[in-house]
């Protein structure tokens, strides 16, 4: 098609897409250029507009590395890693779900841990801090025999490989489910903690007045065959950045209520208080068992 008017560029580029052989591809491909279009239209993007634009795509590669993904980061800081979770569980965005964001720092092969054992490997001052994790099918009954991996931040923010004075896997732990679907561990309460803010996305959260921060949280990810993997972060009720994390990761399934304690532990020695508890429940949805990549090494 010769072009001859401003609309024909979009009718000529939805011809190509149309082409395109694999269903679905043609279907992304085809709703893509007509949103893209669209909003090219909707706010008359001007040419250095542009320019700038394509220098942003190009800088978020550069700025991606072995240890930092500033895609990630920024994919979480429009909504869009947070939109995609709940489009695709909890019946397709039916219904609530406690599946949320991985996050950058969930490891492979985190120690094997028993039941009502520690996950901290290193002197990490803080508040201690005991969890119920209780993993459930959709109808409520409990899952025995499913893996479920723990990584949280320590009381400073950092997770262990950001940090030197942390030993290796300090705060992690890998757990099975009993009989009842449980998993209990003891820890050290975490902190929330600021995203990176040197790139991009830093430059992001200036021009629009938002901090950096998320709402302290623990992370976890079940799996066991015959069920979807279920990854999760449950947020800490009281943190006073709750309701406005800087990566739209908090919902009502994921908010968990830590409970304070100022009297002495009646079976854990030397926990004199305060102390927090912690009791939650993790349902996983039918489908494929499949780990994800871990996003950084």
């Amino acid at each position: 098609m010769t072009i001859e008017r401003q609309e024909q560029v979009t009718e000529a580029v939805l011809k190509v897409m149309e082409q395109t052989n694999d269903p679905r591809l043609r279907e992304i491909m085809v709703s893509l250029i007509t949103h893209l279009h669209g909003f090219i239209r909707d706010v008359r993007l001007t040419e250095d507009e542009f320019r700038n634009a394509t220098a942003i795509v190009n800088e978020i590669g550069k700025l991606t590395t072995d240890t930092h993904n500033e895609a990630v980061l920024m994919s979480g800081s429009l909504g869009v890693s947070a939109l995609v979770c709940l489009l695709n569980n909890g019946n397709n965005g039916a219904t609530e779900t406690t599946q949320n964001l991985l996050g950058p720092f969930w490891r492979l092969n985190s120690p094997i841990t028993e039941n009502d054992s520690s996950i901290v490997r290193s002197d990490t001052p803080g508040e201690p801090m005991v969890v119920t994790f209780t993993v459930t099918d959709q109808t409520g009954s409990p899952i025995e025999g499913a893996e479920v991996d723990i990584w949280h931040s320590s009381p400073a923010g950092f997770y262990e490989n950001q940090d030197p004075d942390q030993a290796d896997m300090n705060l992690r732990g890998k757990f099975t489910t009993d009989e009842t679907g449980e998993i209990r561990f003891r820890s050290i309460r975490p902190a929330g903690y600021p995203i990176p803010t040197d790139g991009l996305v830093g430059c992001l959260l200036a021009a629009q007045n938002r901090h950096p921060y998320r709402p302290a949280h623990v992370h976890a990810l079940a799996f066991k065959d015959g069920f979807k993997t279920l990854i999760t972060q449950i947020y800490a009720d009281d943190d006073p950045r709750l309701e406005t994390d800087v990566q739209f990761g908090v919902t009502k399934a994921t908010t968990g209520h830590f409970v304070r304690h100022d009297e002495a532990h009646p079976d854990i020695a030397g926990w004199i208080g305060p102390w927090y508890s912690l009791d939650h429940t993790l349902v996983m949805e039918p489908g494929e068992a499949r780990l994800p990549q871990p996003p950084i090494k």
